[in-house]
């Protein structure tokens, strides 16, 4: 089953689409269980209430479904949690050494959007670029976890994610921030869709993303640095992780800041792929600069 959020930003409402033998979706309200997808359903065993629902017929058919935006699977988690450098030939594609230990940076939560909405780009903006990514959504309370087991506990689910960044602001020179260059508006498309844990093998998903219809990333998470348990348990350590939050796991080779392609123009279209957990499309559009009163 894959969990959805539909409807216009603000107004989403919290649905289950279940794939059929036959090819033809089926989409179910949830609003019998929820009012939302968010750390509060998570938290009360959602997911499995969800599928006893479902088995029992008791989700009643969202009608005109395939027609509404589709929002973040996930409503506005409390935390974005990125990890930088998780596979190996990115990092030598960004001039680094392989980490040792996860290298972990914070988005605000502001920046999820929805997996088909446009993009925009920053005013000023020159080097932005894209990073598909496997995005973890914690179910369940993980603080100082004593093992990785205790940790993939704390798993509910897989999303896609694109992680834009602006490698300008994040980089070189004395002003250069990671923070500065991951906290832009609509730079956290998430989704379509939330794949519960134990429906799918989070440790070997293709990962793909392509800028105008070319191909750019093709990886596995097969070959992730530290997986996903190893994440949870890592970051547990320092912070206080909730249901809903999400962390972004870090992307494969094959961005912008490799040089071996040119950085995203207004115009341009993304797409990220994460095998089972759904396709994400976005056009860049150039923000404006704000103007003199």
């Amino acid at each position: 089953m894959k969990i959805m959020r539909l409807g216009e930003s603000g107004s989403e409402q919290p649905a289950v689409l279940v794939p059929s033998a036959d090819g033809v979706d089926r989409y179910f309200s949830l609003l019998p269980l929820t009012n939302d997808v968010n750390g509060a359903f998570l938290a009360a065993g959602g997911l499995d209430k969800t599928r006893k629902a479902l088995e029992a017929g008791e989700l009643p058919v969202l009608e005109g479904a395939a027609a509404l935006r589709v929002g973040s699977p996930v409503a506005r988690p409390g935390c974005v949690v990125g990890i930088g450098m998780n596979y190996a030939a990115h990092a030598a594609e960004s001039g680094a050494e392989p980490p040792t230990i996860p290298v972990v940076f914070l988005k605000p939560s502001n920046t999820v959007t929805g997996p088909f909405d446009p993009a925009p780009l920053p005013p000023r903006s020159t080097q932005y670029d894209w990073e598909v990514e496997l995005g973890i959504v914690i179910g369940r309370e993980a603080s100082y976890l004593g093992s990785t087991e205790e940790a993939a506990a704390c798993i509910a689910g897989y999303v896609t994610a694109n992680d834009f960044s602006e490698r300008e602001y994040q980089l070189p020179g004395a002003a250069g921030q990671w923070t500065k260059g991951k906290s832009l508006p609509g730079s956290t498309p998430l989704g379509p869709w939330l794949v519960p844990a134990e429906e799918t093998d989070g440790g070997n998903l293709r990962l793909r993303s392509w800028v105008n219809g070319e191909p750019r990333q093709d990886s596995t998470s097969a070959e992730l640095i530290f997986d996903a348990p190893t994440l949870v348990h890592h970051c547990s350590q320092y912070m206080r992780l909730e249901p809903g939050d999400v962390i972004l796991t870090g992307t494969p080779q094959g961005v912008a800041l490799s040089g071996r392609f040119p950085y995203l123009q207004p115009g341009d279209v993304v797409e990220v792929e994460v095998d089972g957990l759904g396709r994400q499309r976005q056009e860049l559009y150039r923000t404006p600069a704000a103007t003199a009163v």
